[in-house]
């Protein structure tokens, strides 16, 4: 199976905290990966490397190649704006933008020079329907996203993603604020997408990266301790840290 991402020796500084430390992987495309590990372990430092928001950290120093499609997004002349185009990001809390479904979708293509409305409309049901959010909102588009449930909210935060046609879909603990509900079919939608896109999730539930994910990589300390199909991570993991963090006797 082709790789989308080829990460090679991945260090991260915040000032002088070493960060993270030395990162080899390699994630599938169509692949569902999920990084698991105790509160500041760097997941979330992690993720936000594969489409450059860490740049956006004062006093943050990367060294180590990112290979994005084979091409080192980590050069200076690697265009980030393009790169977040192809890698969307959803966050932990549903952060819908204070304007109508509709606008909340379109808002990325617009930004991108879309302005044919025949195709903005397109892509508004295209995407909602991806997100499994059309059903829900499709007689109330010109409606405040504000007035959504916090499920439909990262939902449509996902839809506004996919809306900018990304190859992969970097999730944040998309789940921590939801109800077990809408965290069911976010778990659900997951699914569904990585038939068009490779999704890597930061969780803390161990049992959602049991149930949604194909890869896991476990985390501490800043080090990439294992990586490995998520059964074997769960059933049979080679590292006794891995093994320990599994089965509750730290994190």
């Amino acid at each position: 199976m082709d790789n989308i991402f080829d990460i090679k020796n991945l260090n991260l500084w915040y000032g002088s905290k070493h960060a993270l430390q030395g990162i080899n992987l390699r994630i599938n495309k169509q692949s569902v990966v999920a990084l698991i590990g105790p509160s500041g372990c760097g997941k979330s430092t992690f993720l936000r490397c594969l489409n450059r928001m860490n740049d956006l950290i004062v006093n943050c120093h990367i060294e180590g190649s990112i290979l994005f499609n084979k091409v080192n997004v980590n050069s200076e002349r690697y265009d980030e704006i393009n790169l977040r185009k192809k890698v969307g990001m959803v966050f932990q809390r549903p952060n819908p933008f204070p304007m109508s479904i509709y606008e909340n979708v379109i808002y990325g293509p617009k930004c991108q020079g879309i302005t044919n409305k025949k195709r903005l409309d397109e892509l508004v049901e295209s995407s909602l329907k991806k997100a499994a959010l059309w059903e829900d909102v499709k007689d109330r588009l010109n409606s405040s996203a504000l007035g959504l449930s916090g499920g439909q909210q990262q939902r449509l935060c996902i839809a506004r993603a996919i809306a900018m046609e990304p190859d992969v879909i970097l999730m944040d603990e998309p789940t921590s604020a939801l109800d077990p509900i809408a965290t069911a079919k976010i778990e659900k939608l997951i699914i569904e997408l990585k038939a068009n896109y490779t999704i890597i999730i930061v969780t803390h539930s161990m049992q959602q990266a049991a149930r949604i994910s194909d890869y896991t990589a476990f985390f501490l300390m800043g080090e990439l301790i294992e990586y490995d199909k998520t059964d074997i991570i769960f059933a049979n993991p080679k590292n006794k840290k891995t093994e320990d963090y599994i089965t509750g006797r730290f994190g």
